[in-house]
């Protein structure tokens, strides 16, 4: 994708604050926090700053660019849950149906209480799941990587994983949600809000609806009428170039390397479609995923959702915030004054989530790292790409919050 930039001044932002974001990015790569680093910032659907630092391989001297192609992880559950709402809107079902009315396998699901193992004790679910609870993870279901629950432990030892690189080659959605389904819940559906792989369910749920595997009903209905051209589950082999290595915290200072580029299993065909991770993207294809949401519904005369269901996504689902709901604090980030939509986590309270920004703005991140938010007060949008694991080891994403807003000058 080619971009335009406009001049920042015209569009109610400094060139010289924005610029904080290039010293930023360059000494977070020289202080070999983060291997690389792109970032955009956008007002009124114009492009003020699009910068980049560091390198997409460092072992092959490779530096980030704008076509650099990222892991987004959980980045991907915003499309998924657009791909749900667009069969919403068509009638195919209610937020409050019950999960089994399509996928019998959550008929009777039981609830986790004491023990671990073969010791557990579970006890019926007090209520079935909804499908509204797997669009806002109040529905409890869980992460194995979480490691916090005796369930979450269920979960590694029976590989249910979404975004492994075992499971990624042989396994279907078809396969995999049946055998989560055998695992219990971590809470009754509807009483707390836990991050897990409701997305991924949902993502089975598209399927079943719609007749089409998750990856034909993303790049049908999603990505060929907005244009993202480099979204996908895998990178194509004519695109490998361009694909960024994955990497981790080191033992003591720096980044190691977790995952390479011609030999990561993203090169090639994957079966295992993660509605909750499973997209690799570049930052042009996600502007204009975020243009599509900014615009509610439309993009270059394309239409996929109305105006009132982006509202209704984009607002607040939960009867308070998520510390409210049990989730005091998310990967580097307190949950203090941020609530949770339809696949978005939107800002209810600045001063209580103690960081700059408006009511109603709505963003998520991924797990490497990766970020992005709208702000229709301001009209404004950020995108930041990086591909660090894990999301917590750093405040990024605040660090990046205050920089972007401090650049406004309208």
């Amino acid at each position: 994708m080619t971009f335009s930039l406009s001049n920042p001044e015209k569009i109610g932002l400094s060139y010289d604050r924005l610029s904080r974001i290039r010293a930023w990015m360059e000494q977070k790569v020289e202080d070999e926090v983060i291997p690389c680093a792109m970032t955009l910032v956008a007002r009124h659907g114009q492009v003020a700053f699009l910068e980049s630092a560091g390198w997409r391989d460092p072992e092959a001297d490779a530096p980030v660019a704008v076509d650099t192609i990222f892991r987004i992880y959980s980045m991907t559950k915003p499309v998924t849950s657009v791909a749900a709402m667009m069969l919403y809107e068509e009638g195919r079902f209610q937020l409050d149906d019950p999960l089994e009315k399509y996928l019998p396998e959550f008929a009777a699901m039981s609830v986790w209480v004491d023990g671990e193992g073969e010791a557990m004790v579970t006890r019926p679910a007090a209520r079935s799941i909804t499908i509204h609870d797997l669009m806002t993870h109040t529905s409890g279901l869980t992460y194995g990587f979480l490691e916090e629950t005796p369930v979450d432990a269920l979960y590694r030892d029976n590989d249910i994983d979404f975004n492994a690189k075992a499971t990624a080659t042989s396994e279907t959605l078809e396969s995999m949600v049946p055998r989560l389904a055998t695992m219990p819940l971590i809470a009754d559906p509807g009483t707390r809000w836990n991050y897990g792989v409701g997305t991924d369910v949902l993502g089975r749920l598209v399927e079943v609806l719609s007749g089409q595997t998750l990856d034909a009903f993303f790049a049908e209905r999603i990505f060929a009428p907005l244009g993202m051209t480099d979204t996908g589950f895998s990178v194509p082999t004519g695109s490998v170039g361009r694909f960024a290595a994955l990497y981790g915290v080191g033992e003591e200072r720096g980044y190691k390397r977790l995952d390479g580029t011609d030999d990561s299993y993203f090169a090639g065909p994957v079966t295992l479609f993660s509605g909750g991770g499973g997209l690799v993207s570049t930052i042009g294809d996600y502007f204009r995923f975020t243009e599509f949401l900014r615009q509610k519904g439309e993009l270059d005369g394309q239409r996929l959702l109305g105006r009132k269901t982006v509202e209704f996504m984009t607002g607040n689902h939960l009867p308070g915030d998520m510390a409210a709901m049990g989730q005091p604090v998310f990967s580097e980030t307190t949950y203090e004054g941020i609530g949770f939509g339809l696949g978005f986590s939107v800002m209810l309270d600045p001063a209580r989530a103690r960081i700059v920004g408006t009511p109603g703005e709505y963003a998520w991140g991924g797990a490497a790292s990766t970020a992005f938010w709208i702000d229709p007060a301001e009209d404004m949008s950020v995108i930041f790409m990086t591909q660090l694991l894990p999301s917590s080891a750093y405040p990024l994403r605040r660090e990046l919050r205050v920089l972007s807003y401090q650049a406004l000058i309208d």
